[in-house]
């Protein structure tokens, strides 16, 4: 079975420093190299869904310049369909700047550009490619009405929908979580948006059941080197993260729910398994340099967990 997964997010050059660890406030440092890639939350999840086997679609913004066209280039070479992507002269082509560690951590500053102006009118004139997919997914990357319009308008067509709530913010509409039927946020932005630090089994159990409360079903909290948690109906449980030496750490929790919506059953009745498929897609991401050129196909996803 093949996913179809639309996508509604942002899409940045991700504008990559090099450096042994982070300055202290007024210290100058030295970069040990600079790179560039695709990236932007949005982009990455697109990324990864399709590297994963998915039909995918994208909804978002670039400008009208090199990086749009770039970016635009890399979507479609990946099998994208970027009919939903419109190119404006209201702003440049959103960019990331990340400060990139010897410990693979990082660091990210964003200039918004474009992605600050995608629309509710721009999300309508997508609902074909929204009411055709399995999964809808989205992240905070891009303005909340818009993210809201497409949530009402996946529920309305019955196309399950998977939030990520991030870059963490502490006041998420209710109305967004009760059209969300899955949701995925890190430990860092789950305590934002619970206020309870996720540090044990209860802790975490008890950030589902506030989720659980708004009306959203299915609830997986990733733990980084920890694992993620997995909370759906009968289902309570931590599923271990694979070891692995981490070099870039940039795009592996976007490669995470990329993934994950590539290989779920729209009836969740293989959840626990795409979760493990998908924790092992980020484990792979988290081994090579960039956003885009880290995220894996789906062969080597599966040879990877063959070989475990």
């Amino acid at each position: 079975m093949i996913n179809t997964v639309t996508i509604i997010g942002s899409i940045n050059v991700d504008n990559i420093l090099h450096i042994q660890q982070l300055p202290q406030p007024g210290e100058t440092i030295a970069m040990s190299g600079f790179s560039t890639a695709g990236g932007g939350k949005g982009a990455n999840q697109a990324i990864a869904a399709a590297r994963s086997g998915a039909k995918t679609a994208f909804i978002g913004a670039v400008g009208n310049d090199t990086n749009g066209e770039f970016m635009k280039t890399q979507l479609v070479e990946n099998g994208i369909n970027i009919q939903a992507v419109k190119t404006t002269d209201e702003a440049a082509t959103g960019q990331a700047y990340i400060l990139l560690q010897a410990s693979g951590q990082n660091s990210i500053i964003i200039d918004h550009g474009a992605n600050a102006k995608v629309t509710i009118e721009d999300v309508d004139q997508a609902r074909a490619a929204i009411a055709a997919a399995d999964f809808l997914v989205t992240e905070f990357e891009t303005p909340l009405p818009a993210d809201e319009e497409a949530f009402k308008l996946a529920r309305a067509a019955g196309v399950k929908t998977i939030l990520n709530p991030a870059p963490a913010i502490t006041q998420i509409p209710e109305s967004l979580l009760r059209l969300t039927d899955i949701i995925v946020p890190n430990e860092t932005e789950s305590m934002a948006i619970t206020g309870i630090p996720v540090d044990d089994e209860v802790s975490l159990q008890s950030s589902a059941n506030y989720y659980h409360r708004l009306g959203v079903e299915t609830v997986i909290i990733t733990l980084g080197e920890r694992g993620a948690y997995v909370a759906n109906g009968d289902i309570s449980e931590l599923v271990p993260a694979y070891k692995v030496q981490a070099v870039d750490t940039t795009a592996a929790g976007d490669t995470f729910i990329g993934a994950l919506a590539a290989e779920l059953r729209s009836d969740y009745s293989n959840l626990l398994d795409a979760v493990r498929y998908a924790s092992r897609a980020s484990s792979l991401t988290v081994q090579k340099l960039g956003a885009f050129p880290s995220i894996p196909l789906r062969k080597s996803v599966l040879a990877a967990q063959a070989n475990a």
